[in-house]
Parts: structure tokens; C-alpha cells; sequence
């Protein structure tokens, strides 16, 4: 997709105030972030528009920093700020059909399956967004009905969800479980049936689908309203098997979606349940559960996916068989990130073999896995908000959500030096008075102070940088200038360079790492695989889930290591 010119002209006059703020050194993040931020419609074009920031930004850096001042006077001078819009009132959110303040009651209905993940956000900040608004009442009801071999209820997932809840700061007013609550749905499987609206079916599956699909009627569909009950009680008293009965609702045999036709309302599963166990073995399948409990737990409105819409036509069907006043539904559409490859199967596979590192591993895009990694709760409501409640699906790129991250920790956030994969660089010649410097723990905030960093004549310097610069001059980055020799660095070799000048000249620039007190450094990826590093000596100050960025990396978060822990600092790579 294109981006319009107008959009590179001002990407072009943000790199060069960004760059004239940061002696020519512009960063990428700042500027993609201020864009996004008060142009909103490019967030589905993030990936565009970040290649076409650190192009502009790599080009800038090129430029003699005497230029820059003039370059942006050409281009306006540095844009005044924007104004930013209301976080608390987000647009694209309709008043809810007929929302009384104070007596709104909504919910939340996860499959304990595992943990939430960042495609639950619709759910969780949509409902909390209007609880707030109205007011309301927001129930937790763990849709734990019997699932599949493939899809089963586990007990911890219970208390993950709970956390997962906590960790995005959203405390249920009710917490419910499903399975307390099946003998409840039998009396409404009664009137159903009283309603001349359900019979018991003994067709096999593949009968059962032809049937439907042909819009023909199995025998039992003749069944009187006595015939069925009797049934009905012969399913819930054993009289039948796994398998070999289920409750149908009689809908229309011609209506346009085959599905629709005759779905099942209850099945028979013999399976040992986590929390009941064999008390029930008649279950009721989610549209029926809902049509009761949405009822009897009082909900006002049913705010879900329109992938639902099934679910949607039974329970109003039902309610409309039975003379029940329904609530009203609000629909969203898919919210996809494209680099989230989610699957809740999947990953409980890797998480159970030990593939995975816990469902906080970065591979699973979970809640915790964000947290793991830097990106704050406020960040991912703020994203999941700022599209509104669209029908149509979107697929965004993560970078979408990164921004909306970098927007709240960049300004606080102290920088430190590290290279991945370090070379051992002896400079000859090196000024003796430089052995320490005191550098910056933020280009634009004095207030963050300086920290002490120790420098040569020794460093830690990225293998890759030294490959590709090889045979020439190259800045150490805020530090003096050196030489790099031609030869390629061998396994536990140690280098040596040649210090050139100290003059701030427009060179590659390198980070590098003093060798004096330098701390080891293990990087958890977003992709699982660990880097070995070095950091400067700030690091051994370094205190768990403290947030720090890793010049020319990007964000990160420890996990643990420093002064007080023996082996590596072990921090996980948040992003760009």
C-alpha cells in the first residue's frame, strides 16, 4: 500500500526535528510513534510506515549536522504540537440500547482452556470500557461446560483467567462457574419441550447431516410433547449412552443456513469434569446455557464477536419460544495483530511439553507474555479501544500496538549500552582520561540524570559491526573515534583497533560496551531463542521488571541477574 505524499513530507519534517534535538542522531520510535498517535488512520499501515520512517531517518543521519536547522526551516520548522484527543472518551463507541445508568450488568464468558490472550482484549476492555460508563456491574462466568478431547476444562485455568483479570487491572463484581450451574438449565429444557420446541433425536451424525442438508426431517421429529419428556428423562436418568442421544430444538427444516436447522440443545458426556466430576452427565451446549443464564443472572446487554450470531439466533429464538423479553446485542468485529499467530490448542500443547516457557512465554502472545516483556496493560486497552466497535475485521501489525507502548514508557525509560554476540576490541592509543564518561539515561529528559559509564582502552564491541565496518573509521558511539583492523574476529580473540580522534564526525557510529565491570546478558526474543550479550556496568543495579532500552535494540525488561544474582542478567526483549 502506498503511502500519500504528504505523509512523507511530514515524516520527513519530524525526522529532522527529532534529529536536531538529538545532534543528528534521529530515532525511529519517536517520530513513528507521534504519528501514529495523531493520525490514528494510519495504524493499519504501520508496517508501511515504519519502513518509510527509518528510511527517511537513516537518510537524515547521512546529512552534515550543519545542515539540519535548514533543512527543517524549509520544510515549516518544528510542527507545533496537536492537540490529543480524550483517552476516557474513545470514539466509536454507541450508547448501549436502552442503558440505564447504574443498572447495567454485563459479562464475560471464557473457556478455562488457557490463558487470555491478546485477541481477548475486545473482551475485556470493551466490557470494562462501558461498566465504567454506565456505571454497571461486570460478571466473570467461566463458560466450563464438558468440551472435547481436544479442548479440555482444566483447574488452573481457572485461577490463570483470574490473574490474567488482575494483570489488566479488571475485578469481576461476581465471579460464576457454569458447571455449578447445569441442574439449573433442565427446568428450561422442560418448558422448551412444553412448547412443543424440542425432541429427543437418536440419529447418528452423518444421518443427522444429510438430513439437515437436505432439509429433511429424522424420525423422532414427530415426537409428541409427552413422548419427548419421557425421553428427556430417560437421557438425564442413563438410559442412554454417550453418543446415542441428544436434545434437539425444532427450528425450521427450510430455513437458508443448514446449520440452523434442528442444533442441538443438550448432549450426554460421560467425562470426568474438574469440578463436578460425574454429578451431570446430560450438559446443556453454550447457546442453550446462555439463553438461561443471560437470563437469570440478570444481563442487560450481551457484548460479543460477530463471529457469535449463531449463538445470537438461538438464545433469541428461544427466548422468543418461551415469551421472554430479550437483551440486546452488540456485536465487534476480528482483531487481528498480524505477527500474533494465536491458538489457544497450540499452545497449551508447547506449554505442557515444555516447549514453551509457561504460558508467559513471548510465543504465545498471552496477557502475561506482554507483561513479560514491557507492554503495559493501559497500552494494549488503549489499542484495543482505538478502533472502536467496527463490524469489519481488521488486521493491524504489532507495530500498531508498540507505538501505542512507546508513547507511555519512552519519556521515563533510562537508555543502557549493550552488543549481542561481543568481540573483545583492544584500542591502541587510547586517551588515558577517558577511562569513564558520564553519559545521558535520557537524550530528552536532564531530568533522568547521567549515569557512569567505563570505557577504554578495552570494549565490548558487536560482532556484526565489526565484520561490516572492517578496514574502517567508525565513531564509538558519544566516546572518541578508532580505527577497526581488516581481520575478521576469531572465537575468543581479541582485536586491535586504533584510536583516531576524539572530534564528533560524521562516522558509523557503533555502540560498544567498556570492558571494566561489564555485565553478561541473556535476551529472550519474541520468536523464544535467547542472545548472549554484554551491558554496560549500569546493569548490575538492575532490579526485576524494571524497563529499560537498549540503544539501537530496542525495549526490554528484566527478569532477574544483577549485583545480588550470580550468572547473566536475563531481561526479554519488549520491541522496537
Amino acid at each position: 500500500m502506498v503511502l500519500p505524499p504528504e505523509t512523507e513530507r511530514r515524516v520527513r519534517r519530524l525526522a529532522l526535528e527529532n534529529a536536531v534535538a538529538h545532534d543528528g542522531e534521529a530515532q525511529t520510535g519517536p517520530v513513528l510513534s507521534r504519528l501514529l498517535a495523531t493520525e490514528p488512520a494510519l495504524r493499519p499501515q504501520a508496517a508501511e510506515l515504519r519502513a518509510l520512517v527509518s528510511s527517511i531517518v537513516a537518510e537524515i543521519r547521512s546529512l552534515p549536522v550543519a545542515e539540519l536547522d535548514d533543512r527543517l526551516a524549509a520544510l515549516g520548522g518544528p510542527e507545533p504540537e496537536r492537540p490529543k484527543g480524550s483517552r476516557s472518551a474513545p470514539e466509536g463507541f454507541p450508547e448501549l440500547l436502552g442503558a440505564v445508568p447504574g443498572q447495567v450488568v454485563l459479562r464475560m464468558a471464557p473457556f478455562p482452556s488457557g490463558a487470555l490472550h491478546i485477541g481477548n482484549g475486545r473482551m475485556l476492555f470493551v466490557n470494562q470500557y462501558y461498566r465504567e460508563r454506565y456505571h454497571g456491574r461486570l460478571l466473570l462466568v467461566f463458560d466450563d461446560t464438558i468440551g472435547s478431547e481436544t479442548k479440555r476444562v482444566e483447574t488452573e485455568f481457572f485461577d490463570l483467567i483470574l490473574g490474567d483479570l488482575e494483570l489488566a487491572g479488571i475485578r469481576p463484581d461476581a465471579v460464576y462457574y457454569k458447571s455449578d450451574r447445569i441442574g439449573r438449565h433442565y427446568p428450561w429444557a422442560v418448558r422448551v419441550i412444553e412448547k412443543g420446541g424440542a425432541y429427543v433425536c437418536r440419529c447418528p451424525a452423518e444421518i443427522l447431516r444429510e438430513n439437515r442438508a437436505a432439509g429433511r426431517a429424522c424420525p423422532e421429529r414427530a415426537q409428541t410433547v409427552a413422548e419427548t419428556l419421557a425421553e428427556w428423562e430417560k437421557m438425564l436418568s442413563g438410559g442412554y449412552a454417550e453418543g446415542e442421544a441428544v436434545l434437539r430444538l425444532r427450528t425450521s427444516l427450510t430455513d437458508p443456513d443448514p446449520a440452523f436447522r434442528d442444533r442441538v440443545l443438550f448432549r450426554i458426556s460421560e467425562q470426568d469434569h474438574p469440578r463436578v466430576g460425574h454429578t451431570y452427565r446430560v450438559w446443556p451446549l453454550l447457546e442453550f446455557s446462555w439463553a438461561v443464564d443471560d437470563i437469570e443472572l440478570g444481563i442487560t446487554h450481551v457484548l460479543r464477536g460477530k463471529d457469535l450470531v449463531m449463538e445470537d439466533r438461538m438464545q433469541q429464538y428461544i427466548w422468543q419460544l418461551l415469551g421472554i423479553r430479550a437483551p440486546p446485542f452488540l456485536h465487534w468485529g476480528l482483531l487481528r495483530v498480524r505477527e500474533a499467530k494465536v491458538s489457544k490448542s497450540k499452545s497449551y500443547a508447547e506449554v505442557k511439553s515444555g516447549q514453551y516457557d509457561g504460558w508467559a512465554d513471548p510465543r504465545t502472545w498471552s496477557l502475561r507474555s506482554l507483561d513479560r516483556r514491557g507492554i503495559s496493560m493501559a497500552a494494549l486497552r488503549e489499542f484495543t479501544l482505538s478502533f472502536g466497535l467496527s463490524l469489519a475485521d481488521i488486521e493491524v501489525p504489532a507495530e500498531t500496538l508498540y507505538a501505542e507502548n512507546r508513547k507511555l514508557i519512552d519519556a521515563t525509560t533510562a537508555r543502557r549500552s549493550f552488543v549481542a554476540d561481543p568481540v573483545h576490541v583492544a584500542v591502541e592509543g587510547y586517551p588515558f582520561d577517558l577511562a569513564s564518561v558520564a553519559l545521558p539515561n535520557h537524550p530528552d529528559r536532564a531530568e533522568l540524570g547521567v549515569r557512569t559509564a567505563f570505557a577504554g582502552p578495552t570494549f565490548y564491541l558487536a560482532r556484526g559491526d565489526v565484520e561490516r565496518f572492517a578496514g574502517q573509521e567508525v565513531r564509538l558511539k558519544d566516546l572518541v573515534n578508532i580505527s577497526l583492523p581488516t581481520e575478521r574476529p576469531g572465537p575468543g580473540k581479541t582485536l586491535s583497533a586504533t584510536f583516531t580522534s576524539r572530534e564528533n564526525r560524521k562516522l558509523p557510529r557503533l555502540q560498544w560496551v567498556g570492558e571494566r565491570e561489564a555485565v553478561a546478558v541473556d535476551l529472550l526474543g519474541i520468536d523464544g531463542q535467547r542472545t548472549a550479550g554484554i551491558g554496560e556496568s549500569a546493569l548490575r543495579a538492575a532490579r526485576p521488571r524494571e524497563t529499560f532500552q537498549f540503544e539501537r535494540v530496542g525495549f526490554v525488561r528484566v527478569e532477574d541477574g544483577g549485583a545480588a544474582v550470580a550468572g547473566p542478567l536475563k531481561v526479554v526483549y519488549g520491541h522496537p
